[in-house]
């Protein structure tokens, strides 16, 4: 089937859910179905909708449809030695890159190299009414004014159906290697603060059970120098390693269990156990493993709360807004959506 058949036929639904108002569930590879509230309505699958659509290696993008599965975007840019600087979750081999973006998940690099949404440049979408809309471009230049493509990373599917992402790409690290330290997490926080201020290369930090590991990305003579002032053990294997902790498959992270991710500051007072609580990112992202999916997280710790995964029913995913953000959602929301078709309550249960 040719992809403006494939458009054509996204955007068919879409006028004929307007005239019924019947409610749309966009779904791909279903790899990201366990995160967000949980919502009802008509399955609309866009995991047809694939391929890549230009790709320069020496312009670093990519253009790609959304339904492409993101281990062959992955696989391409292998090929010139290149990649997706956000390090992206998969979760499972039938991930797309329309999953990925639209729930701007980024992996260990993240607090390093930036967001997903740090590295969209232009968008394709069908919005609420039926209209096939173009945003941003596919170099930085042309992305200029309201960032309306950046938007859409994050919204969960709440605005559109996203049919096209352009994407900037970055070099392979010539050489990584993968560094532990036997710490408190105290020292351990103290000791990324010092690092930071020194502008090494870390491109992956995380922190359990009293070992902080760290990964450090350059030339091979550059980071083997660094070895020598930093110290620490060498890990083996820190290509799996880092797998297991981006895909979550590192054995913190029980699935009979809720996770909570909470966003602070890295120097936010430590109050959960250590065997309870997994750190990223410099200290700035905390998983931590419960028995319950009520948020039990002091309110006196700064930042964002979500509920990732559950392993019962999911209700209130997202911390709440104040009024005056949950407003703007809304607004939002009905300027992109104005009939309420796409993913309703899958961010909260207003919109």
């Amino acid at each position: 089937m040719k992809d403006n058949n494939i458009s054509d036929q996204l955007q068919n639904i879409v006028e004929q859910a307007i005239q019924t108002k019947e409610k749309l569930i966009i779904k791909a590879g279903g790899s990201k179905d366990f995160y967000g509230r949980e919502v009802l309505g008509k399955e609309l699958n866009i995991s047809k909708h694939q391929g890549i659509i230009s790709y320069e290696p020496s312009e670093l993008f990519i253009t790609v449809r959304t339904g492409t599965l993101l281990k062959d975007i992955e696989s391409e840019l292998a090929k010139n030695n290149q990649m997706l600087a956000f390090e992206p979750p998969a979760f499972g081999d039938k991930s797309t890159i329309g999953g990925t973006i639209a729930c701007n998940l980024s992996g260990p690099r993240r607090a390093y190299s930036g967001a997903a949404r740090d590295f969209v440049l232009g968008t394709k979408i069908i919005n609420g009414q039926a209209e096939v809309l173009s945003f941003g471009g596919e170099v930085m230049k042309n992305v200029a004014g309201y960032d309306v493509s950046r938007l859409m990373t994050g919204a969960m599917g709440t605005l559109g159906i996203l049919l096209e992402v352009s994407l900037k790409v970055v070099p392979t690290p010539e050489a990584e290697i993968t560094l532990v330290h036997h710490l408190k997490i105290d020292d351990a926080l103290s000791k990324l603060h010092q690092w930071s201020m020194q502008s090494f290369p870390i491109t992956a930090s995380c922190y359990y059970q009293n070992k902080l590991t760290i990964r450090l990305s350059g030339t091979e003579k550059y980071i083997n120098s660094l070895q020598q002032s930093i110290g620490g053990e060498v890990l083996n294997n820190t290509d799996n390693f880092w797998h297991s902790v981006k895909e979550q498959s590192h054995n913190f992270f029980d699935s009979k269990k809720s996770l909570w991710r909470l966003s602070t500051s890295s120097n936010t007072e430590t109050t959960s156990h250590s065997d309870n609580t997994f750190y990223e990112w410099g200290g700035a992202l905390r998983w931590i493993r419960t028995d319950t999916s009520q948020n039990q997280t002091p309110d006196s710790l700064n930042g964002h709360i979500s509920l990732f995964r559950s392993p019962t029913k999911r209700n209130d995913t997202f911390q709440p807004l104040p009024k005056y953000l949950l407003q703007i959602h809304r607004n939002l929301k009905h300027a992109f959506d104005p009939h309420g078709i796409f993913n309703m309550g899958r961010m909260y249960q207003e919109f």
